[in-house]
């Protein structure tokens, strides 16, 4: 006789269990009809798969290439997004990847795990734990990883993997609209397949554009229109912030991404040399000429050339490069013979063009043909949070180039270099996070498992409290020195600080100073901040 305890108890378990997966692939199901922006699909698949299977940090990573890149990450910090994870320096990742169904490790696995030290509520070492792995297929291809991580190494004990396997179902489908999505969005298959060759061919040291702001989302926007024209496109920006980036970017996006991108620094070469540089030259023509040489011109035609720093040009080559333009024939150096070439120009430049005109150190029907479609590179500074995006990226490098298992950021770190100005924005960044990885190894006798670096490693509270004193110095003092105007200086101090914290974000300050929005705005016109 069947005992109706355990029959109950079982019809319990599977009723548990069913309502669960429902509870997971319900809200999916209905995101797939709705227009949502990627980001806030993918944070709405994780969402539902932590529903289903409790755990204590999720990710979603595409493969691209030999690299998975995370897309969304809960439970991780915030710089996770920023890494880029070669498959080959991380046997579990590798092993995923190598299996066509879910993979848990042993909770004492001795591979290393790509996520130690990044996990949130984790101070030191990733010790042992439960880690599951999920890989996804579109069109039988492997498409990428969802991981997840507990703490408690028998978490995922009770796992139901008949309900795993159907979410999995599910989570392909939703990162396939995605990409359908993305295809549709160009205007038609040949652009994208272009896209895709010069990616490929670019290989995964390609630099990316990395960020997740709305200044940065601005940007791209701009990029994918003007890509697909042939205007001669202006970039502006400070020093650093990834004026090359940009023109990269225009290029594998145009018509014209299968043909070469021809790049010159404009700054780097003397007057005498620049037009040999630019134009070419035959035999003969000058001392040191001893056979025909080709300009950067003909290199890139059918494609575009990218003049960097176009604002060191003397007004002589100015005015050959504007002959150029207007008309696609040049000569080279001592030739008497004129070549014809279809060139798509971006220049960059870190000047005023325009205050350049005006003294007449710049050409102005020069930068009226360059600055057809004007583009500005925001600097890093108002980039807000995109600074621990960018921080990810350089410190996964070098975990890579110095050997280490973990390389990460201690939470008074990510604070310094979110109130940092960034003077020379990404590359400063670059090189920071690089020399202070290298000087905190050398500060360890033994080689550290995970490296992290501190505030005090990077060295930039000075530069944060001279941030801090010249917007204070720059605040209008208030006229009145009896109680009511030492309030008003109180509050103008802490405001100044709030915003200090957060990279000049307001909403960022309001939620610091538990304030609402609104009353902060008032405040701050109150005090002449506004």
């Amino acid at each position: 006789m069947v005992d109706s305890t355990l029959v109950n108890t079982t019809r319990y378990e599977v009723n548990t269990t069913a309502k669960a997966l429902l509870d997971a692939l319900v809200p999916l199901m209905q995101d797939l009809s709705r227009d949502l922006p990627d980001t806030e699909r993918y944070r709405r698949l994780l969402q539902s798969l932590r529903a289903l299977v409790p755990s204590d940090a999720t990710a979603l990573l595409r493969l691209d290439g030999d690299t998975l890149v995370p897309l969304a990450i809960d439970g991780l910090t915030s710089d996770t997004l920023g890494r880029r994870f070669r498959v080959s320096e991380h046997p579990r990742f590798a092993q995923l990847l190598a299996q066509p169904e879910p993979t848990r490790f042993a909770a004492d696995s001795d591979l290393p795990d790509p996520y130690d030290g990044l996990v949130k509520g984790v101070s030191g070492e990733l010790e042992v734990h439960d880690c599951l792995g999920c890989p996804l297929f579109i069109g039988g291809r492997p498409w990428g990883l969802l991981t997840l991580d507990a703490l408690d190494p028998a978490r995922f004990d009770s796992v139901d993997m008949a309900s795993l396997q159907a979410f999995l179902s599910l989570a392909a489908a939703t990162v396939s609209v995605v990409e359908r999505i993305d295809t549709l969005a160009r205007t038609s298959v040949e652009e994208h397949e272009r896209a895709e060759a010069y990616r490929q061919a670019s290989g995964p040291s390609r630099r990316e554009m990395i960020g997740a702001g709305k200044q940065h989302h601005r940007l791209l926007d701009e990029i994918a229109i003007v890509a697909k024209s042939d205007l001669t496109v202006l970039v502006t920006g400070e020093t650093g912030v990834g004026k090359e980036l940009v023109a990269s970017a225009i290029h594998a996006q145009s018509p014209r991404a299968g043909k070469p991108l021809i790049s010159l620094n404009c700054a780097a070469l003397p007057d005498t040399l620049v037009e040999s540089e630019l134009f070419g030259h035959v035999r003969g023509a000058f001392s040191g000429a001893s056979a025909d040489r080709r300009g950067k011109f003909e290199l890139a035609d059918g494609g575009t050339l990218f003049l960097d720093e176009v604002g060191e040009l003397s007004l002589a080559v100015q005015a050959k490069l504007l002959r150029v333009l207007q008309n696609g024939q040049l000569q080279r150096i001592g030739s008497d013979s004129e070549h014809t070439v279809d060139v798509r120009l971006i220049a960059a430049t870190n000047r005023d063009l325009a205050h350049e005109v005006r003294e007449g150190r710049f050409r102005a029907d020069f930068y009226h043909r360059l600055s057809v479609y004007p583009l500005v590179v925001p600097p890093l500074r108002e980039r807000g949070r995109d600074v621990l995006l960018l921080a990810g990226y350089f410190l996964e490098e070098n975990r890579w180039r110095l050997g280490l298992q973990s390389l990460r950021l201690a939470a008074d770190a990510q604070a310094a270099l979110l109130g940092y100005a960034w003077p020379g924005n990404v590359r400063e960044l670059e090189h920071l996070v690089g020399r202070t990885a290298l000087k905190a190894l050398a500060a360890h006798r033994e080689r550290p498992r995970i490296l992290t670096l501190h505030a005090a490693d990077f060295g930039l509270s000075d530069g944060q409290e001279a941030r801090v004193q010249v917007e204070r110095a720059a605040a209008p003092e208030p006229e009145q020195k009896d109680f009511r105007g030492a309030v008003s200086a109180f509050e103008r101090t802490l405001l100044l600080d709030a915003l200090a914290r957060s990279n000049q974000n307001w909403a960022s300050a309001a939620r610091d100073l538990s304030m609402d929005r609104a009353n902060l705005n008032r405040l701050a016109k109150r005090l002449g901040l506004k």
